[in-house]
């Protein structure tokens, strides 16, 4: 049973409570999870539990309810009763809303590649929970030719952020583009304007599997599982779980938005993409990948980054942030023999002039490491830290069991230069897959359930940094919540015009504070003061009509531990 409170916004004297941008969760352990607490539940430090799903090419989904052939024009609502077929190219146009409720499956159509297009201005609310996620799928059957990648399109989220390239035929002042992946340009797929800040919506515990077709026979013309183009820092994207993708799980095109809880299962190509100048942050992401799946037209890696082909002059320089990513290329723990004619290559692939920074993550089972690749991507990682242009890849693992650790090359990434440079950054390529001691990362079959936490005993237990400028201003100091907060702490609607809900659950009767802090860590209102709550779940009615548009932080505090989401205010 549902307990709801509602609480009017009282204005309270601002005081500085959290940092500038509450985003990065310090943590003591590098990698993805922590020290297993021994439960296996969604009360557990499994950020995993109830909503991710291992073997897609089995699982039974509704039959198509619904077909959706056409574009989206004013604000829509996809209900968890229905299961929607999309047919083609369908587009949120308008600036419309479309929301899906929790639960609701969408099944791609393979005959005609279909696809899901949020186009600038307006935006998607797909904000599943923990025990109902929403499900993009592929509409084939586990029984006859079976589900695979690239059976259908994927999700598009285009925005109004700053891009550092436009089209031959574009407009350049912002520079605009076509996304990638069509076969023809048409006003829906044109990305990129000046606005970082602007939302393209909120997706939350979604399942995205079987995407990534190909849409003709030109080189890169496939879709990613998830594509985002300009893509703004009002947007939220967290526990997203791309799996069985025929390109990209995730890859962002210029923009600002930021990532958290992440998951790349069985891919064909790259695991985390970025390029064209994209500035956000992502922590928190698992890769997990197949020998047997691999990009035949050309080399699949953990992470890939240009900053634009040919990569000089073009600014914003791609400077993503990346922290507490768990990366498990196709050879696993060591054991796993690649078949003939595989394309897998690096852990990391840094090239074209980008400049963007990997902290505090675990590689392991790939073929080689890392390569830095050019000149002046060379330069961005030679270069001072204080730089805006500076990349960094520090206090990383690079497993013993890949060879080679790092590629030599002609840009100035000597054997020499990289030994100087680990040591300086913290790059440690000793430690064993025994070593960093996985509860259970490599059962026999990928669809088995695995454990990717950490064990008592593993040398990635500890270590982990949150200093140095990519993080200055930036680190709340807020944990996880997980001394009996259940992962299930969501917001909706978000964006939010005149009310949101917040809600939460947890395990026992308990004291919860709910504080609301503006984006430059003010306090805005104190909706609960260690209020006592009941067991289960809870809802609190939050009335936004006195707040002006703009970003703000929702935090929950129970037992001295914290957990924080973003919540937009678009009227």
């Amino acid at each position: 049973m549902k307990k709801i409170y509602t609480l009017a916004t009282v204005a309270l004297l601002s005081v500085t409570a959290i940092a500038q941008n509450p985003f990065w969760t310090p943590t003591s352990y590098k990698g993805a999870f922590p020290v297993t607490d021994g439960l296996t539940g969604t009360s557990s430090n499994n950020w995993l539990a109830g909503w991710t799903n291992w073997d897609p090419e089995n699982t039974a989904y509704p039959v198509a309810t619904t077909t959706i052939s056409s574009n989206i024009t004013s604000n829509t609502t996809w209900t968890s009763g229905n299961t929607y077929l999309l047919v083609g190219n369908v587009a949120v146009t308008n600036n419309a809303i479309l929301t899906i409720q929790p639960g609701t499956v969408i099944r791609g159509d393979k005959n005609s590649k279909s696809c899901l297009i949020i186009t600038r201005g307006s935006q998607i609310n797909a904000v599943g929970t923990v025990n109902n996620p929403i499900v993009f799928t592929s509409n084939e059957e586990p029984s006859g030719n079976g589900r695979a990648p690239a059976d259908w399109g994927g999700v598009v989220l285009l925005g109004n952020g700053i891009i550092n390239t436009a089209c031959a035929t574009c407009q350049t002042s912002p520079n605009q583009n076509y996304i990638e992946g069509f076969a023809t340009n048409f006003n829906e797929i044109l990305f990129g304007g000046n606005n970082n800040t602007e939302s393209s919506g909120t997706m939350s515990y979604c399942r995205i599997e079987f995407a990534g077709v190909a849409l003709s026979t030109t080189p890169n013309s496939e879709l990613n599982s998830l594509t985002m183009g300009g893509v703004g820092s009002g947007t939220q994207i967290d526990h997203i779980q791309a799996s069985f993708g025929g390109d990209d799980a995730f890859e962002w095109f210029g923009g600002a938005v930021d990532g958290k809880y992440l998951v790349s299962f069985r891919g064909l190509d790259d695991d985390f993409d970025t390029d064209f100048g994209h500035r956000g942050r992502v922590q928190f992401g698992l890769v997990v990948r197949d020998k047997d799946i691999s990009d035949a037209a050309g080399d699949s890696n953990g992470f890939e980054s240009d900053n634009f082909n040919p990569g000089i002059g073009r600014l914003p320089v791609t400077k993503t942030v990346f922290s507490n990513i768990t990366c498990i290329g196709p050879k696993r723990n060591g054991t796993v023999t690649l078949p003939a004619g595989e394309k897998f290559e690096r852990g990391i692939f840094t090239r074209r002039n980008t400049a963007i920074s990997i902290h505090n993550s675990i590689f392991v089972g790939w073929e080689k490491g890392w390569h830095l690749s050019g000149s002046t991507t060379f330069d961005n990682y030679n270069a001072n830290l204080n730089l805006d242009s500076a990349g960094v890849v520090q206090n990383v693992i690079i497993a013993s069991n890949m060879f080679p650790k790092f590629v030599t090359d002609a840009g100035g990434a000597t054997a020499s230069w990289y030994n100087a440079y680990s040591g300086i950054t913290s790059i440690d390529t000793t430690k064993s897959v025994t070593q960093i001691a996985f509860v259970n990362a490599f059962p026999t079959n990928l669809e088995d359930n695995s454990d990717f936490r950490l064990q008592a005993s593993s040398t990635a237990s500890t270590g982990a940094s949150f200093s140095g400028p990519q993080f200055a201003g930036q680190v709340t100091g807020i944990e996880k919540l997980t001394n009996g907060v259940m992962n299930s702490f969501a917001l909706y609607p978000n964006p939010a015009t005149s009310n949101t809900t917040i809600s939460f659950s947890i395990a026992e009767k308990n004291k919860v504070s709910v504080h609301v802090y503006d984006v430059l860590g003010n306090l805005v209102s104190a909706l609960s003061q260690s209020n006592e709550f009941e067991k289960g779940n809870n809802i609190i009615s939050l009335n936004t009509s006195d707040l002006a548009s703009g970003i703000y932080y929702i935090s929950l505090n129970m037992n001295g531990s914290k957990e924080t989401k973003k919540l937009v205010i678009n009227k």
